[in-house]
């Protein structure tokens, strides 16, 4: 997803109560590391963009996003002002409506959404799915056909009674399927857009989707199972954020989470070192190994090998099957942002979105051709990992056997991590959605679970605060037009401060400087210096700190 991992965290957070910033591994990661430095090298405003621009261009020849075919012209509307109103705010002549809800019908023999039994699996298979990431609207000779990943379920709403997990077969045959991809349909009528029951192109792909894996892990070792002895075919996609699209009209949805979704029946099995750095361990959050074997690692150890890949779905050809593109590189996907090169090479971006991860690109070994042949041309190619320096250059690192030390390049791209580990390519901060740039050879990724820049004072104004934290790449931060609410978040070690502004007095603001339970005592000094500060009781017996919290006016 495009802020947040949509995962569940190890203590028992709910899936939709997962904060990457709060639950991720706590480690430095390379990115982190370097970027301050990158920035003393220049200055610091100007260092900023320098950085940005020249860290993140990531080609020499000239490419072509498939978004350059964007308006070049800017949005003409007056902003929105920052509300706490339980709706969507849109600008003035602008309106919104639903066009497709979880549990909506995609068929006419397929039932209304029942809200007390939040419907049974057979319904949810003839339903769109629940919580939308990715997405792509396709225009197919005056239809329009929208390809929605659906990345996982609200635990405690999609089972009715509130329950958490799955009580019997049926309530896993429903959470199965309402996981994948929802291809719909849509067309406006009476001035609104809503699915087209029953169109050629509606399409469920779920959990139990039969797909095709090709590239150079096929037929390897780590991904034959007891179901498929040739490691050629598997069941199912689940846990898609990001996507892409492609030259030639296909769908690419990536699996990100996959690791949530598999547990053990046997306490004391071995789970190897690789599915570990996948984040693979004895219990899961969805019960799907209730009823289906292939998710207990127990019996079938290499399952697991067989998710992490970004998808390609026909979205005009409903009895296709999607296609698991191995040689784009198995691990967390966010989003697979496709370019051209000059040459017609396609250049895929990747981020691995797990705090130490890294920063991936594919490119073709074949070329595309408009109105050619281009269906395989992501089945074979070169896989590269980025390495930046603290001159604010970068290098792709090619990952071969001949550089990682592995035996195959099968190996390479089922253990696509730890290849990027083993050619020590940069650790980054979450790379989050890679985005191309339609007019230069520059490609931007965001990293939202980076730590803040040193630097000493309160924040007088959301603005400022962006400027300071941002400079480096290494902070998610928010803020509005000047006047309005405004936030700074960054790692959980630092200290947290908003910027809200003061009801009675309109456009004055006050800043609110929050530490964590995990920060240090001279943490909170660093944060409140000589300000009065309460801190909030922690359980009895911990030895944790409490939420240190301090606030001052701030205009």
């Amino acid at each position: 997803m495009s802020d947040t991992t949509i995962a569940a965290a190890r203590d028992g957070t709910p899936t939709d109560e997962f904060d990457p910033v709060r639950d991720s591994p706590q480690v430095e990661t390379g990115f982190g590391k370097l970027a301050p430095k990158a920035i003393s090298r220049r200055g610091f405003l100007n260092g900023s963009a320098a950085f940005a621009a020249s860290a993140f261009v990531m080609g020499t020849g000239v490419l072509e996003p498939l978004a350059a075919l964007a308006n070049p012209n800017r949005f003409g509307f007056e902003a929105v002002a920052a509300n706490t109103l339980d709706t969507v705010t849109v600008p003035k002549s602008y309106r919104w409506h639903p066009v497709a809800k979880w549990g909506d019908p995609m068929w006419s023999r397929g039932p209304a959404f029942d809200q007390q039994t939040r419907g049974t699996g057979a319904s949810q298979e003839l339903a769109f799915g629940d919580n939308n990431d990715g997405m792509a609207l396709f225009n197919h000779r005056g239809r329009n056909i929208l390809a929605v990943n659906n990345e996982y379920v609200n635990l405690g709403i999609v089972f009715a009674g509130g329950s958490k997990t799955p009580r019997n077969a049926d309530d896993v045959r429903k959470s199965k399927a309402a996981h994948g991809v929802s291809v719909v349909e849509i067309a406006r009528k009476n001035g609104a857009w809503s699915i087209v029951k029953d169109s050629p192109y509606n399409r469920r792909v779920t959990a139990d989707t039969p797909m095709e894996i090709t590239g150079p892990a096929r037929g390897h070792e780590l991904l034959k199972t007891a179901a498929d002895p040739a490691g050629a075919h598997s069941l199912g996609t689940w846990n898609n954020c990001g996507n892409g699209r492609t030259p030639w009209g296909t769908y690419l949805s990536c699996e990100e989470n996959f690791h949530e979704y598999f547990s053990t029946s046997d306490a004391g099995v071995k789970i190897s070192p690789e599915l570990k750095r996948y984040g693979v361990n004895a219990t899961d959050k969805y019960g799907w190994a209730m009823t289906d074997e292939r998710f207990d690692i127990a019996r079938h150890p290499n399952e697991p090998n067989r998710a992490g890949y970004v998808v390609e779905i026909d979205p005009l050809d409903p009895k296709s099957n999607p296609k698991k593109r191995t040689a784009l590189g198995r691990f967390k996907h966010e989003n697979a942002e496709v370019v051209l090169a000059a040459n017609g090479e396609v250049v895929v971006y990747m981020g691995d979105d797990e705090r130490g991860e890294f920063l991936y690109k594919f490119v073709s070994d074949g070329r595309y051709v408009e109105g050619g042949d281009n269906a395989d041309l992501l089945e074979d190619g070169r896989l590269y990992v980025a390495r930046f320096a603290d001159s604010g250059r970068g290098e792709w690192l090619e990952l071969t056997p001949a550089s990682t030390g592995m035996a195959s390049m099968a190996d390479v791209c089922s253990h696509t991590r730890i290849a990027a580990s083993a050619v020590k390519a940069t650790t980054m901060d979450r790379p989050e959605w890679v985005a191309a740039n339609p007019r230069k050879a520059e490609v931007y990724c965001p990293t939202p679970a980076a730590t803040r820049l040193p630097w000493e004072g309160p924040i007088p104004e959301p603005a400022i605060c962006t400027a300071r934290l941002c400079a480096g790449g290494r902070t998610a931060a928010t803020t509005w037009p000047r006047g309005s609410p405004g936030i700074c978040m960054w790692w959980p070690e630092t200290p947290r401060f908003t910027t809200t502004p003061t009801p009675a007095r309109g456009m004055s603001t006050r800043t609110t400087c929050s530490t964590p339970p995990t920060a240090s005592p001279s943490t909170a000094t660093a944060c409140c210096g000589s300000r009065p500060t309460a801190t909030t009781p922690t359980p009895r017996g911990s030895r944790a700190r409490g939420t240190t919290r301090c606030s001052w006016a701030t205009r």
